[in-house]
């Protein structure tokens, strides 16, 4: 069943602690080619962890495309941390696109102390980085 070397190989069992009972179902209809469209949007986070996880490849790309489709103010720095966790290149660009591009830094700036405190220091490197790229001194 698991080409890699997994410790699910030998069992034939797989434990999943770390999903809710429906994203494992969701999982399970995205390996069988029966997802709905709607199960994959709600679940896509943890199926991109699943996806990390099993290097399901095919399934990584998908979800990182979609959690592209929607960034919004509400959701850049999350979507940006998840990038820089499991290193979604395409994901990060596009959250320090939306942020640094488009101005969008100033909509999110009471959440971005938080979001200092707890960010990576590369990630916060590569953040200034983007904004000495983009800065244009008068």
């Amino acid at each position: 069943m698991f080409l890699h070397n997994l410790s699910e190989k030998e069992s034939s069992t797989i434990d999943i602690e770390d999903m809710s009972v429906e994203s494992c179902t969701a999982l399970l209809s995205y390996l069988y080619g029966t997802i709905k469209q709607d199960d994959f949007w709600k679940h896509r986070s943890a199926l991109l962890g699943a996806a990390i996880r099993y290097e399901i490849v095919d399934l990584k790309d998908s979800c990182e495309e979609s959690l592209l489709e929607d960034i919004n103010t509400g959701n850049v720095l999350e979507r940006l941390q998840e990038a820089w966790l499991y290193q979604l290149n395409k994901l990060k660009k596009g959250c320090l696109t939306y942020l640094f591009d488009f101005g969008k830094i100033y909509d999110v700036r009471d959440e971005i102390n938080l979001f200092f405190s707890q960010a990576d220091r590369e990630l916060m490197l590569e953040m200034f980085q983007e904004v000495l790229t983009l800065w244009k001194p008068l």
